[in-house]
């Protein structure tokens, strides 16, 4: 009880409570639930400080920076990051991945425009704002994906100037990918020799990262930002950037924190690293990979199950992302759905499951029945429903041949 007369455990017991029964038909927004992650939590007990940059320790003991370590090297390894030139950090999220890394690109390349299809992140304008780089905006196609042709016809007016054009890897409503490869071909045929590729891969990077879908070893992107709590679900919002060591902005030394000042936040959450650290080594690459598996064969069913009851749903085939024609109040007061307009999204992430999806569809049965029409497609329909349903995106290739097994990362001592 607080002196105040507030009853403190009672209103955290009453968060969780609120949290706990709506989870089950919370499946609008990103946030994997397959992960226990309650060997952790005795770490929270305590401050735990990343303060400043990962490869200098900071003075005293407190701190997890070995285990971010580890983190890192396990995404630099996953997209093909050179050994000997590479660096990135734990942040707290997409957003700050994102700065990160147009802020070291803007430092390559002063007085560069900044690039963005209109499906990008809401994050990224305001990035732009905060940098202070010019912002131009590209269209984007029927399913989300950037429209390289209206993007060469833009940059072709500006060819004189540096280009920083922001990839994204998994939009917010369609998960649609914008390709790296396509965006380099168009400055390289527009001679812009200044240029630097980001990839906002905060929604599907890590899954197309685990295979091989998404590389920074010159296939055309120069930085990757990822977040942690989106497909490994950690219990705080977090996140990776990655980016070759050659090219992020200088550092200084910070004489009374004993480290180099290197990232977007001074302290950072320690626990967070732990947290990342703690999926990745009791999973492995190869643990993800298969979870990954799992839900987009889960997300393939609800397309499937969504077009047996005649009501209009797609999906990329790499997606985790359904999106589904709006349903009635009826519905969405009881779903929490992600909504634009006339659609309306699920995302199957790890641990979604098909009873979950067979439940949303009995309420879209019922409502039916009850007399509600189903809403007519008013965007190109998809065919082939469910796991088999094809978009212009590229299929997800092959495993890396090379044996892409990495193991679950030592923890790297100072």
């Amino acid at each position: 009880m607080h002196a105040g007369g507030i009853d403190t455990g009672a209103v955290v017991r009453a968060l969780l409570a609120r949290a706990a029964a709506g989870q089950a038909t919370a499946i609008g927004f990103p946030g994997a639930v397959d992960i226990d992650y309650g060997p952790v939590l005795p770490l929270f007990g305590r401050l735990f400080n990343n303060v400043g940059d990962p490869n200098t320790d900071p003075g005293g003991t407190a701190h997890t920076k070995s285990l971010e370590r580890a983190v890192v090297d396990w995404c630099a390894d996953l997209v093909a990051l050179p050994a000997g030139d590479r660096w990135g950090y734990v942040t707290a999220g997409g957003t700050e991945g994102n700065l990160a890394a147009l802020h070291a690109a803007l430092g390559r390349h002063p007085g560069a425009i900044v690039y963005h299809s209109r499906s990008a992140h809401y994050s990224i304008s305001k990035i732009i704002d905060i940098i202070g780089a010019p912002g131009v905006v590209v269209d984007v196609d029927d399913h989300g994906e950037m429209d390289y042709g209206h993007l060469a016809a833009l940059v072709r007016r500006r060819h004189h100037r540096p280009a920083i054009v922001v990839a994204t890897a998994g939009t917010t409503m369609t998960e649609a990918v914008d390709r790296p490869d396509r965006i380099e071909a168009v400055l390289l045929e527009l001679g812009v020799d200044r240029r630097h590729v980001h990839v906002d891969g905060a929604l599907a990077g890590l899954p197309l990262a685990l295979d091989g879908a998404i590389t920074l070893d010159g296939g055309g992107a120069d930085s990757l930002a990822v977040s942690g709590h989106k497909f490994l679900g950690t219990p705080i919002p977090c996140g990776v950037v990655l980016m070759r060591d050659s090219i992020r902005r200088e550092g200084r030394h910070i004489a009374y924190t004993s480290t180099l000042d290197t990232t977007v936040s001074g302290s950072r959450c320690g626990q967070a690293a732990a947290l990342l650290w703690y999926a990745i080594a009791g999973y492995g690459t190869d643990g993800h990979r298969a979870r990954a598996a799992r839900a987009r064969d889960v997300a393939g069913y609800a397309v499937d199950r969504l077009t047996e009851i005649g009501w209009p749903a797609w999906r990329h085939p790499h997606a985790f992302t359904v999106v589904l024609a709006t349903p009635p109040a009826e519905v969405t007061r009881k779903w929490l759905l992600a909504t634009e307009g006339h659609w309306s999204h699920v995302v199957c992430v790890p641990g979604v499951t098909r009873g979950q999806v067979d439940a949303l569809a009995a309420d879209l049965r019922a409502v039916t029945r009850a007399g509600a029409g189903v809403p007519a497609p008013r965007r190109p329909a998809r065919t082939g429903g469910g796991a088999a349903a094809r978009s212009r995106l590229v299929d997800l290739p092959a495993a890396h041949p090379v044996a892409a097994i990495h193991p679950a990362p030592a923890i790297h001592r100072p």
